[in-house]
């Protein structure tokens, strides 16, 4: 069983938009924490409890966890805000962190352990190809698939990060429903 809920998930749960759930949580009828990255998260005995409360049928079997785990690694805040949000509220209710920097980016990897990296490669402090390389070269990593953000890539960049791991690569800015479509095809949720 499922302890903790995102906000899309308890919406589905009660048939409500994501909306109603921050409302609610706000107005402090459902008892929510933030995650580090700012995130909405819901005890299930807590959604039980408000459900109960109100009324709302409780389905016959606890939600399961099934996460898909993504992190997005990018040094613009708005940038990071958009895409966590963007494919937190998304159907498949994805798990999502981001990092600001190659050096936390290393860490959320190995702690994270993420399905999908969404990685900016014209950061300072990282080098796009080596770090799909070494995704790529670890036993433990190597099925993580990696999509390769910059403003600067042209079709031979392109190319070039392909050839050293990358499975998708998009220049900004970014096209966030063909991001989505391209995460979900990644993840064989489509």
């Amino acid at each position: 069983m499922e302890d903790t809920l995102t906000v899309y998930k308890a919406s589905q749960l009660c048939q409500v938009s994501s909306k109603s759930i921050i409302n609610w949580i706000e107005a402090g009828h459902i008892k929510a924490y933030k995650t580090v990255g700012g995130h909405r998260r819901i005890k299930w005995m807590d959604l039980e409890a408000f459900m109960k409360r109100q009324g709302i049928p409780i389905p016959d079997e606890a939600p399961q966890q099934a996460h898909k785990r993504i992190l997005v690694v990018d040094d613009d805040p708005i940038i990071v805000e958009t895409i966590v949000q963007s494919l937190e509220e998304d159907e498949f209710d994805y798990e999502v962190i981001s990092a600001a920097d190659g050096f936390e980016a290393g860490l959320q990897v190995n702690h994270f352990k993420p399905d999908l990296l969404i990685l900016d490669i014209m950061m300072p402090d990282i080098k796009g190809n080596e770090v799909c390389r070494k995704i790529k070269s670890n036993p433990d990593t190597k099925n993580t698939k990696i999509v390769v953000l910059s403003a600067y890539l042209d079709e031979e960049k392109f190319k070039e990060m392909k050839s050293h791991g990358a499975d998708v690569c998009f220049s900004k800015p970014l096209p966030l429903p063909q991001l989505k479509e391209e995460v979900a095809r990644l993840l064989e949720l489509q």
